[in-house]
């Protein structure tokens, strides 16, 4: 069908993209710029990397004004990207403005950026705490549980892309437990020999392509790709 043939046309030209973007910085950029774009409820978005387990540097964002609140958690010693760190691999907050674990830091963010709603991934290689993956929404309750289970995902990406390409087997124990990601991701692996970071970009860049939520986008691979015959 003529529009299939124009979906794998994309399929194709997205892998060949990605095959040239190669470094750790690029690649959290990248991560950013996708976060903002492809989940509805989010409105900016940084990755803060720890160095020797104490340093933390904010090393991509999509508002610079991000930097200063990343500061600030460290300054007052609480937010939810120090409790990613330390505590929890996943930490959500619906409304900053009155959330108790942070009663300094977060009604700040809200009275400098009017952001209401942050969830803080932990990046991992190997075990180790590389840093935090951190999305931020202007509306309270601004991610739906989809959401953030889709920005597992792109976490996980990161902490391949931080860990170095042969660490790639984490990436797919962490798509594995997002089921249609994972099936769409493998099958392009497979399709254009692809490395499962390099599987993600693609399924990541032709969601903003095709204006489709990446679990959408993943759900369409699937089916078109793989039809079992009776």
């Amino acid at each position: 069908m003529p529009e299939n043939e124009d979906f794998n046309r994309e399929l194709a030209a997205a892998a060949r993209e990605m095959q040239d973007e190669d470094s750790s910085r690029q690649a959290m950029e990248r991560a950013v710029a996708i976060a903002t774009e492809i989940l509805p409820g989010c409105d900016a978005a940084g990755v803060c990397v720890v160095y020797r387990g104490e340093r933390v540097d904010t090393h991509a964002t999509s508002n610079d004004a991000l930097r200063q609140v990343d500061s600030l958690q460290h300054e007052l010693n609480e937010g939810p990207c120090l409790d990613a760190l330390r505590q929890q691999d996943t930490v959500q907050s619906s409304d900053l403005s009155i959330d108790e674990r942070w009663p300094r830091w977060g009604p700040e963010v809200v009275r400098r950026l009017g952001l209401f709603s942050i969830v803080s991934y932990r990046l991992f290689s190997t075990g180790d705490n590389l840093g935090a993956l951190n999305l931020y929404g202007k509306e309270r309750a601004a991610f739906t549980t989809d959401d953030v289970h889709d920005g597992m995902a792109l976490a996980a990406h990161i902490g391949v892309a931080l860990a170095g390409a042969q660490e790639v087997e984490n990436l797919e124990k962490a798509l594995a437990g997002r089921t249609v990601i994972g099936q769409a991701t493998g099958i392009l692996m497979e399709r254009f020999d692809l490395a499962p970071d390099r599987a993600f970009d693609v399924l990541s860049r032709l969601s903003q392509h095709r204006n489709l939520k990446l679990r959408q986008l993943a759900e369409q691979i699937v089916h078109t790709r793989v039809v079992p015959k009776e």
